[in-house]
């Protein structure tokens, strides 16, 4: 089994993409939604990704915070293309661009289509404890707000947030 631990903030600014070392495209969805997650009836996410040139099954824990279960396993990407035709909701897709901070690798994800104009940047830690450096363009923490998780993001897309849910 594993655990992620990943902490998630809104990004301000432009100052990351200078730093940014590569990109990598993504497509994903979800064979299940975030309903059946919210109701108890499901207790997992279960996403199809397609990163590049690779794909992957996730399957992770449905727990607000920075800490959850985590499997991942790589697929074919033919496979991966005819799950995403099974996906519930929308598709996400969003350009990752990875950016080394003070020792930390941080991956900050540019949303496209009906996500276009959120920008997001997580970083992966040891512990749930651990102490970091925050880059400055790294702003307001919304690890413990479920409507940027991208399951929430494939039902309820940022296009259609309110400007409450903006903030």
């Amino acid at each position: 089994m594993g655990i992620e631990i990943e902490r998630k903030f809104r990004v301000t600014g432009e100052g990351w993409r200078a730093a940014a070392h590569a990109v990598i495209p993504m497509a994903q969805g979800y064979i299940n939604d975030g309903a059946a997650l919210d109701t108890g009836a499901q207790n997992v996410s279960v996403r199809v990704r397609i990163q590049g040139e690779l794909a992957f099954l996730n399957l992770k824990s449905r727990e607000l915070g920075p800490a959850r279960q985590e499997f991942e396993y790589a697929i074919p990407p033919s496979d991966a293309r005819q799950l995403l035709a099974l996906c519930v909701g929308g598709l996400i897709a969003k350009r990752r661009h990875l950016v080394q901070h003070e020792g930390l690798l941080w991956e900050v994800d540019e949303f496209l289509d009906d996500n276009a104009g959120l920008v997001v940047a997580e970083v992966e830690l040891a512990s749930v404890d651990q102490v970091f450096a925050r880059p400055d363009w790294a702003g307001t923490e919304v690890t413990d707000e479920s409507r940027y998780y991208n399951l929430a993001l494939a039902s309820h897309p940022y296009a259609r947030w309110s400007a409450q849910e903006r903030g």
